[in-house]
């Protein structure tokens, strides 16, 4: 298991990972939902330029995309990572977001995409990770809670967790 920067992956696999979510699932936010694979090539340049806090827009802050490899390098699932948090993701999505592949779910790849993602911002000196789930997605709760996670507080759709690094 593994992870692999977004502009780092073969890109034919990483076009058809992204689009087998939907456009919204669970609180995943597919932003290159339906793009062609030439438009999912301009997405990807535009990732690593904002991994490197170039061209970003007013309100966000510097993330990482990875995909999740398996052993037999099949691609499956994407976790964002962001750098640090403003005010927004304070209150909001927090320092990581994350989706597995329909293929790939109930398989524990979200626990240990997750385990590897909480390395990599650790290495960026971020010693507690900022995450939200929606209530309804049980997995993605496990996942969490498998990784440390308490539950800082919640609202109607969501808990809000916290992971010590």
């Amino acid at each position: 298991m593994k992870l692999i920067k977004l502009w780092e992956a073969n890109l034919e696999k990483a076009y058809a990972l992204q689009s087998s979510f939907e456009k919204d699932e669970n609180g995943f936010m597919n932003i290159a939902y339906g793009f062609t694979l030439d438009e999912f090539k301009e997405y990807v340049k535009k990732r690593e330029k904002s991994s490197l806090g170039i061209d970003l827009a007013e309100g966000y802050v510097p993330d990482t995309v990875f995909v999740l490899v398996d052993d037999e390098e099949n691609y499956v699932g994407i976790f964002n990572l962001r750098h640090y948090l403003n005010e927004f993701l304070i209150n909001g999505a927090g320092h990581i977001g994350y989706g597995i592949s329909p293929n790939y779910r109930q398989k524990g790849y979200a626990t240990k995409g997750l385990r590897l993602v909480l390395n990599e911002a650790k290495k960026m000196g971020i010693d507690e990770a900022y995450l939200s789930v929606n209530k309804d997605n049980q997995g993605s709760i496990k996942a969490q809670l498998n990784n440390g996670a308490t539950i800082h507080h919640e609202d109607d759709k969501e808990y809000y967790t916290r992971i010590k690094l």
